[in-house]
């Protein structure tokens, strides 16, 4: 379904306490996908926006007052009696204590153990994009002295990076497979997330938490590499990419170029409303990659971006 006036317009909060658990509430036996869990919400009444929606929601459901929210990801979904848009917004503070006022179970939950409990199926991009950081750090070309490369990376890393892809396709194989040991150690001691872009096949024989997939790579796949248990994320450049990569399964995407870059000047870039056009009909997380700066976060939030992918941006 394309026409969003018939779809069931929902506003929805992954609310956040200050231990990083995620609240989630189970729905009663008797409505739609009754008994299952969901994050918490409800439907915008005419005329309403979303924002307003959700503290209102928010207020009714759980009984507390929305101090600091922001957009996290759009989703359109068809049930077979039914068809929905999510508008889901990360809520950092909140004032009140959360309860169930309308009788309903909640839980305070670990992002990692979400999995352990039952959605519906329009949640589980919800899931990713709760699972996912607002900065995705690419790794310029190492060079030739790996050593300053890797202290370089320490100092970044120390700054708070938590998701970071290793790219070096200037490197032979056997170097490539020489430094990914050496890389996936300081991620280990900061808490960082690794994905490899490489070979599947590769990845699959290190430690590495993921894979990070060219777009060429990306079209070559009919199955998604590695098992559910690690990262697979894809860079993407159209919208057929997009759909192909929800087809597989992928966890994000990462869409370029938004603004012009020193890479690749040629390309012509899509701004932030060509972004916005994608994330509107992209079903997973995606973020902005081309000329992204820490200053971007907040466009590339209200343009539907799950956040931003840089190289300099985010390298020192």
């Amino acid at each position: 379904m394309d026409d969003d006036s018939a779809r069931i317009h929902v506003a929805a909060a992954a609310i956040f306490d200050d231990q990083g658990r995620v609240l989630i509430s189970q729905r009663p036996v008797y409505t739609h996908q009754g008994g299952l869990w969901e994050f918490p919400g409800g439907k915008l009444e005419f005329g309403e926006t979303a924002e307003h929606a959700l503290s209102r929601e928010l207020h009714e459901e759980l009984g507390i007052s929305v101090e600091a929210a922001r957009p996290l990801i759009r989703i359109r979904h068809d049930y077979p009696d039914k068809a929905v848009l999510l508008d889901v917004w990360r809520v950092d503070a909140f004032a009140g204590t959360a309860a169930g006022c309308e009788g309903q179970a909640i839980e305070w939950v670990a992002v990692e153990d979400l999995g352990d409990f039952s959605f519906p199926a329009a949640n589980s991009p919800i899931i990713k994009a709760v699972s996912l950081p607002d900065c995705y750090l690419i790794t310029p070309e190492p060079g030739a002295d790996h050593s300053c490369f890797l202290h370089t990376l320490q100092q970044v890393l120390a700054g708070g990076i938590s998701l970071m892809q290793l790219r070096a396709k200037s490197l032979s194989a056997a170097d490539f497979s020489a430094l990914a040991p050496a890389v996936l150690q300081l991620c280990r001691q900061f808490g960082t997330r690794l994905l490899l872009n490489a070979d599947p096949a590769l990845v699959a024989g290190t430690d590495a938490d993921g894979v990070h997939l060219g777009s060429v790579r990306l079209r070559e796949l009919s199955v998604r590499p590695l098992g559910d248990d690690r990262i697979v994320g894809a860079s993407c450049h159209t919208l057929e990419d997009i759909r192909h990569a929800e087809t597989l399964g992928l966890d994000f995407v990462v869409v370029s170029p938004v603004q012009q870059t020193a890479s690749h000047p040629e390309a012509r870039p899509l701004g932030f409303a060509g972004l916005q056009q994608l994330t509107e009909q992209a079903a997973l997380p995606v973020y902005a990659l081309g000329g992204m700066q820490l200053s971007d976060k907040d466009a590339a939030f209200r343009h539907g971006a799950q956040g931003i992918a840089a190289i300099s941006g985010l390298w020192v």
